[in-house]
């Protein structure tokens, strides 16, 4: 496995060893004392499985109380995978990652707590897997719009496919002061 750097400290792409042949192909995709050996030391409570249609646009999501670390593969189809720096003394805070994550190339995010995170899909249908370092509390979630301005992401789609809940997401601006809770102690 090789580890390639972002231009976010702490965000990493893992590029797994695929074994390919006739059959089809072999890849580890998690394991603990590489992952360790590599600066990831992570501790993964629970395992989240979604399938979404093309277009479909999930984010930008993060937890304040029980902020969530990510660790972000594609198991069928291609996403588009973003993460947003939300740690406000960070010297990227507000700044953002993308990546093409598929099923072919196998390459996994790993995504720090004190990040928010989205996705779109980019295939007819795309299958997510990830692992997160602590429990869903839907009572706990926040999220920013998907096109804020400020951010500035640059999307690979125009008009998403968004959940209700995700239309109506706030500004980074107007929850700048929420994520006071990622100050590093």
């Amino acid at each position: 496995m090789r580890l390639l750097p972002t231009k976010l400290k702490d965000v990493i792409l893992i590029e797994p060893d695929i074994k390919r042949d006739s059959r089809g192909f072999f890849l580890e995709s998690y394991h603990v004392l590489k992952f360790k050996e590599s600066g990831i030391s992570a501790v993964f409570v629970q395992d989240n499985h979604s399938k979404s249609i093309q277009g479909t646009l999930r984010g930008l999501h993060a937890q304040l109380r029980h902020p969530q670390g990510k660790l972000v593969r594609v198991t069928q189809g291609e996403i588009y995978d973003v993460a947003v720096d939300a740690r406000p003394d960070s010297p990227t805070f507000g700044q953002w990652e993308g990546r093409g994550l598929t099923e072919e190339n196998g390459l996994q995010m790993y995504i720090p707590v004190g990040f928010l995170h989205g996705f779109c899909v980019m295939s007819p249908w795309a299958e997510v897997e990830y692992k997160c370092t602590d429990y869903y509390y839907g009572d706990d979630e926040i999220g920013v719009i998907w096109n804020d301005p400020k951010l500035g992401i640059k999307w690979p789609l125009v008009s998403p496919l968004l959940s209700e809940k995700d239309k109506s997401l706030s500004s980074f601006e107007s929850l700048k002061n929420k994520f006071d809770h990622y100050r590093a102690k």
